[in-house]
């Protein structure tokens, strides 16, 4: 338990000092940076190394269709037609974050059906996919961010809404 506690906060510090690095273009994005490193936490562990299989790739485990969802953001020169673009992009941090908020700004909603859009809503699009955030979560990844999100409660988790 100390140890996932101490894999968290780390994980979660690296994401909150990418956040501070674009803070002024983030006061418009929904996600808040609790949230992006507790749904991190639960998809990945954070994992940061370079990783794509399966169809997803990223510490964010990001799929082409969410990618593309989430208006195919780039790195450096690269086309987004280029074949290394999605795999550049969700591989590294700040690409991936931005690419998360650009997919819940189209697909934000109430998933949970609580009368509000928070970060349990966008764990559950971010799993599940805009279209079908209404299912049910695997245990394991519910109950990571909910350990995650007990652990920073007393940051703001709710978005921007």
């Amino acid at each position: 338990m100390a140890s996932n506690k101490l894999s968290c906060t780390l994980a979660f510090g690296a994401i909150l000092c990418l956040g501070f690095a674009v803070l002024i273009e983030a006061q418009n994005k929904p996600v808040t940076d609790v949230c992006l490193g507790c749904i991190c936490e639960a998809i990945s562990g954070c994992n940061q190394t370079h990783y794509c299989g399966g169809g997803v790739c990223g510490l964010f485990r990001i799929t082409w269709a969410y990618w593309a969802d989430g208006g195919k953001l780039t790195l450096g020169n690269d086309s987004p037609q280029s074949e290394e673009a999605f795999a550049n992009c969700v591989n590294d941090p700040i690409c991936a974050a931005n690419t998360i908020q650009n997919y819940m700004t189209k697909f934000g909603q109430d998933c949970n059906g609580d009368g509000g859009v928070d970060c349990y809503d966008y764990a559950s699009i971010h799993k599940l996919g805009g279209y079908g955030c209404k299912g049910e979560l695997s245990y394991q990844y519910k109950n990571t961010l909910d350990q995650c999100l007990a652990t920073f409660s007393g940051l703001d988790v709710r978005g921007s809404f």
